[in-house]
């Protein structure tokens, strides 16, 4: 088919993980002129939400919630010409693209979806004799190899080019890369080099691509969102009805931040430079499939009426590794949580812990950790809140106490809340009654590590469906 370039581009921000609110995105597409909607449905441990979904039903395993939004967005979408991207397709890309085809049959929608697979590399993990360790801990693979559930590598955005450039309306994937979901509708639609990129000129533009692509990939929290800073948070809009942020990119990369006319929210040189640096180890080498960005170059320009202009973001190669997530089952938890009230609020809830300990001990219950926490005084920030004194916290009017019970043995963790009705009659006088005495979840370990970006790339496929 013929492609046609564009002089500017404009994406807009859809969801920033899976249950996000799609509200906003409609109203960037309503009213935010714009052409293509990158939306991000994984968060870094949403791959073992959805494997245990898959265990459930093996015809399961994306983020469900594309089917409703699509079926929300699309009317407003095809009227308008603007195509969608995301990766929502999690574990089951194809079965992502079948459920929503499904759901448009019904309306009597017709939809090209292309579905980008290959980022599956747990055959490759459970067959390797050496190498991919964990990436921070340096720990080896075979203390879990036997465990692995899953093993996603974070691709480019070479598969999404391509799916656009087949005709796609809607672009459903694995586990891409956040920012590169909104790379690839740049490179398409403008036409920048991406897979032969040496010059300075294409990296620098893919560079200011990566940087709006994490500029938009939480949605709500790159236009005033989640804004931290003291003083300021107050000011922000109408967050009931925020705006998702928007970016209009030219040919040269440069780039507006915007959001749609009469949504809540703010864009403005705080916002967008919280967002900048969120969830970035180096900003001189911020790594990924497609390009390394350098923002120590980046200027900000805040023009004002939610307008903030972006440049100088600098690009070198990628390197010749992809980051993989892989999970793998790692036992069992059971929590419980109760309150305890004024007087010796804090006294009783000791005295409640230490009961409880000793019964483990007393039953002899297998299990690798007790962790203890007092939400409303540590639960937040753990052992950077240092407590009061006993003597404080005994005039609290109320603590609650949080237990949480790691165990390799789904026995113990199923009878960890028996331990505990017996204490509303003979333990330390209690407030609130108990929740989560019958609570026990399989836990998933998070294993990241490294693999040659060749052994992934010759894998990528991209099928359209209709």
């Amino acid at each position: 088919m013929k492609i046609e370039r564009m002089k500017s581009v404009r994406i807009g921000a859809g969801l920033g993980f899976y249950g996000d609110n799609w509200e906003p995105v409609a109203a960037s597409i309503e009213r935010g002129g714009v052409q293509f909607i990158a939306s991000d449905h994984l968060a870094e441990l949403t791959l073992a939400i959805l494997q245990k979904d898959r265990q459930r039903d093996p015809a399961l395993g994306y983020a469900r919630d594309v089917v409703p939004m699509l079926l929300k967005l699309w009317p407003l979408m095809r009227e308008r010409g603007v195509r969608f991207v995301c990766n929502a397709g999690g574990l089951n890309p194809r079965g992502a693209a079948q459920a929503v085809l499904a759901a448009f049959q019904a309306k009597g929608w017709q939809a090209k979806v292309a579905v980008v697979t290959g980022d599956d590399v747990l055959p490759r993990l459970q067959s390797a004799e050496a190498g991919f360790d964990h990436l921070f801990t340096h720990q080896g693979l075979a203390s879990v190899r036997e465990r692995l559930v899953f093993a996603n590598a974070y691709v480019g955005a070479k598969p999404i080019v391509d799916a656009l450039d087949a005709g796609a309306d809607i672009v459903i994937t694995g586990r891409v890369a956040d920012a590169a979901l909104f790379l690839g509708p740049l490179v398409q639609g403008l036409g920048w080099t991406l897979k032969d990129a040496t010059t300075e000129q294409d990296l620098n533009r893919l560079a200011q691509g990566l940087t709006v692509g994490h500029l938009l990939e939480c949605s709500g929290q790159g236009s005033g969102g989640n804004f931290g800073s003291q003083g300021a948070w107050q000011a922000i809009p109408d967050l009931a009805h925020i705006g998702y942020p928007i970016a209009e990119v030219h040919e040269d990369g440069t780039a507006l931040i915007t959001k749609a006319p009469d949504t809540g929210g703010r864009v403005n040189f705080d916002t967008v430079r919280q967002q900048l640096l969120y969830e970035v180890h180096n900003p001189h080498a911020y790594l990924s499939p497609d390009v390394v960005l350098d923002m120590g170059h980046i200027t900000l320009h805040d023009e004002g009426h939610d307008r903030v202009r972006l440049t100088g973001a600098r690009g070198s190669p990628p390197t010749d590794t992809l980051k993989v997530v892989a999970g793998f089952r790692d036992g069992y938890k059971a929590e419980v949580t109760w309150g305890f009230s004024w007087p010796d609020a804090w006294d009783k809830a000791q005295a409640a812990q230490a009961t409880i300990r000793t019964l483990l001990k007393d039953k002899r219950i297998a299990h690798d950790e007790l962790y203890v926490e007092y939400p409303g005084l540590n639960s937040a920030h753990g052992a950077l809140a240092p407590l009061p004194k006993a003597d404080a916290l005994n005039q609290s009017n109320e603590i609650w106490t949080r237990l949480v019970l790691r165990t390799q043995d789904k026995a113990a963790a199923d009878g960890f809340g028996r331990l505990f009705p017996w204490i509303g009659l003979s333990g330390p006088a209690y407030t609130c009654g108990f929740t989560g005495l019958h609570n026990t979840s399989e836990l998933l370990g998070i294993w990241p590590t490294l693999i040659p970006r060749a052994e992934v790339e010759q894998g990528l496929r991209v099928e359209l469906m209709s």
